[in-house]
C-alpha cells in the first residue's frame, strides 16, 4: 500500500475557535469513517501564526525569518491527512470525502518512502 498526503486548503480561520465546532464535527465524522486508512493528520492554526524560514546563500548561511505565510492567498493550507491507499484513485475517493473538498480544495500527493 502506498501513502498519500491530502493537504486541505480552506478559508484561513482558527479551527480551534468554538464558532467552527459544527465544521469540526464533520472532520471528526470523516476521521471516524476512514480511520482504517488514515495514518495521521491534524488541523493547522491560521497562517497569521506561521513563520517563514529562508537560508540566504546555502546550508549554514544566514537564517532569515518572516512572520506569516509563504504566500498570501484566498485559501490557505489548513491541515493534512496521511492516507494509506492501494493507488491514487483510492486516495482521491477518500480525499473527496474530506469536508475541505466541499468548499475549498484538497491536494493529494504521493509520499516518497525513504529506505533505511
Amino acid at each position: 500500500m502506498a501513502q498519500y498526503v491530502a493537504l486541505t486548503y480552506t478559508a484561513d480561520v482558527d479551527w480551534s475557535d468554538p464558532e467552527h465546532a459544527e465544521a469540526m464535527r464533520e472532520y471528526s465524522r470523516f476521521g471516524a469513517e476512514h480511520r482504517d486508512v488514515i495514518r495521521g493528520g491534524a488541523p493547522l492554526y491560521p497562517t497569521s501564526t506561521a513563520t517563514t524560514v529562508r537560508v540566504v546563500g546555502a546550508r549554514g548561511g544566514d537564517v532569515v525569518t518572516a512572520d506569516g505565510p509563504y504566500a498570501e492567498t484566498k485559501e490557505a493550507l489548513t491541515g493534512f491527512y496521511l492516507i494509506e491507499a492501494a493507488d491514487l484513485d483510492e486516495a482521491v475517493r477518500v480525499a473527496a470525502e474530506i469536508p475541505a473538498a466541499w468548499n475549498g480544495a484538497v491536494e493529494v500527493r504521493p509520499v516518497i518512502e525513504l529506505g533505511g
